[in-house]
């Protein structure tokens, strides 16, 4: 399927690894020249993008000059994707609502929300004259806020609210707004031995390689795989393009058949 983006321009945060790094793959295959932002910037986002730059996203400062030094080197946006989240195992303490103190509330928020909220106020002016595309990558966590350290299902909702909020505002200037919301995806914050999946794993009582194998079952996915990054990817990219044009205001859940709702 020709997508026809060759030539789009777009920032995607949090694109050093993981989700990220295969969205901006994603995009830069199809032709977009992309700018990726991170804290650290990886040998293989340099590859996949045509500029890459060191920000802290979860502070307003980090976001500026991410989106200034992207406006400066694109000329314009098309497409923003907002990637960038929890899932760094130090931001993760597990335990009970009790046990979790204020700091890990607002740095989930800061980092899963406001850089989203920060990163389009600052992106707008510019989709709005080309209309252009967002898309926010949540977490079926969202939808299941028992599940998951305290403060992360929270903070994804919240980011499919304002992914609802905004495509309601902007969407008649032209701007489609769309979540993405994966379930477990191959990337290190599952597949790291020092990520955030053998933190679970070894709070289970269980070895991580164990527990990775056991990851289908024990969540109840229809699927007998997770899914991996590069089929959010593609996903993300198909959104974006001219193809999903009248898909606005949705949320697209990506996890082999965890959720069971309708």
């Amino acid at each position: 399927m020709d997508l026809d983006l060759a030539g789009k321009t777009a920032v995607v945060t949090g694109a050093s690894r993981g989700i990220g790094l295969a969205i901006a793959q994603a995009l830069t295959d199809e032709g977009v020249r992309v700018v990726g932002g991170a804290r650290t910037v990886t040998p293989e986002l340099e590859k996949a993008s045509v500029a890459a730059v060191s920000a802290d996203l979860g502070t307003a400062e980090g976001v500026t000059t991410l989106i200034d030094t992207a406006l400066t080197e694109l000329g314009g946006l098309d497409i923003l994707v907002n990637n960038v989240g929890g899932g760094d195992a130090e931001r993760f303490q597990l335990g009970s609502f009790l046990d979790i103190a204020d700091d890990q509330w607002l740095d989930l928020f800061e980092l899963n929300v406001m850089s989203a909220v920060r990163a389009s106020r600052a992106a707008l002016p510019s989709l709005i004259e080309r209309r252009g595309s967002i898309v926010n990558i949540s977490s079926i966590n969202s939808r299941l806020p028992a599940v998951g350290p305290t403060g992360y299902s929270e903070a994804k909702a919240a980011l499919t609210s304002f992914s609802k909020r905004i495509s309601e505002e902007f969407g008649p200037q032209g701007v489609r707004v769309n979540t993405v919301s994966p379930g477990v995806t191959g990337s290190s914050i599952w597949r790291d031995p020092n990520g955030f999946g053998a933190k679970l794993a070894a709070a289970s009582g269980v070895g991580h390689e164990e527990f990775l194998a056991s990851i289908t079952r024990n969540f109840g996915m229809t699927s007998d795989r997770i899914t991996e990054p590069e089929e959010v990817g593609s996903l993300v990219a198909f959104l974006v393009s001219g193809q999903s044009a009248n898909i606005i205001g949705a949320d697209v859940v990506i996890d082999g058949g965890t959720l069971k709702t309708m």
